[in-house]
């Protein structure tokens, strides 16, 4: 059974950190990449960030880059997001996706909630 189970959501003051935990089973971890999707009401889904599957290279979008940093422990088939100096405009619900290279092979997990706000 594949599973991704999200963690760490919260409420956060605007300029505070969180920090995110996806913990994977079912699938062979060290062969995928692992992402960090978010959703906002009345938006599109939009990558996050992004690690490969031995954190050879990372990616971020534009709007977290300096702010959020994407992790991983195959030892342990976790994912991880820190998140610091937090935006009213980072509210959203945060997904965990696995994907393999060169492959349609997409896991995802039910999703946290983020909320900023003073």
């Amino acid at each position: 059974q594949v599973q991704l189970v999200e963690s760490g959501g919260g409420l956060v003051q605007p300029g505070g950190s969180l920090r995110l935990s996806c913990a994977a089973s079912g699938f062979i971890f060290n062969w995928y990449d692992m992402s960090w999707y978010r959703q906002a009401p009345g938006k599109e889904r939009e990558l996050v960030a992004r690690i490969s599957s031995t954190s050879r290279s990372t990616n971020y979008a534009d709007s977290v880059k300096g702010r959020f940093t994407i992790s991983r422990d195959n030892a342990e088939n976790t994912v991880y997001l820190q998140m610091n100096s937090l935006k009213p405009e980072d509210t959203a619900v945060y997904y965990c996706n696995s994907q393999r290279p060169a492959f349609r092979q997409s896991y995802w997990g039910q999703g946290t909630q983020v909320t900023v706000s003073s």
